[in-house]
């Protein structure tokens, strides 16, 4: 799982800005099944910044580990932006962490469609501001990736990654 790394690796940049910010983090994964939480421990010394990793493949897991919500479900599919938002979001409330990932697409080789076509996915992160601040926030960001199946979710698994490092950074 090193065909998309970058020097250094994601994994390690991400643990250098949770440090730093002496945040921690905590992912929701459909599609990657647990490659992040994977690549986050890693990192010797992981255990300071990262909670859990949740793989959530299954609609009732999404339901009942992360309360995303039916209504969600029924209407947009696993594999969308309200979906993702809602892993997110219930990902950090749930382990009580600064920041929450979630991952839901189609890693193929099957399972597209015109719409989503495989390679789709939804990234949704999660940040817990302090009580009464309204800096609370979620966000999705929807991506394409090619490749082997494989590939496709190292690809997601570093760019979820990338997402969270460029966020503790700011």
């Amino acid at each position: 799982m090193r065909e998309f790394a970058t020097e250094p690796p994601v994994e390690a940049r991400v643990g250098d800005a949770l440090d730093a910010a002496d945040a921690t983090v905590a992912v929701a994964e459909s599609c990657t099944g647990g490659l992040i939480g994977s690549l986050l421990t890693d990192v010797p010394g992981s255990s300071a910044y990262f909670d859990r990793s949740v793989v959530t493949y299954s609609y009732d897991a999404k339901l009942t580990a992360l309360g995303v919500s039916r209504e969600a479900l029924d209407e947009h599919g696993a594999v969308s932006e309200p979906v993702a938002r809602e892993m997110a979001a219930g990902v950090r409330d749930i382990a009580g962490v600064d920041w929450g990932i979630s991952t839901t697409g189609i890693a193929g080789p099957e399972g597209g469609t015109p719409e989503k076509p495989v390679g789709t996915v939804y990234i949704g992160l999660a940040h817990r501001g302090e009580w009464g601040t309204d800096d609370s926030y979620t966000r999705v960001e929807r991506f394409e990736f090619d490749g082997s199946r494989t590939q496709i979710k190292e690809q997601i698994a570093r760019r979820a990654l990338e997402t969270l490092c460029d966020a503790v950074d700011a």
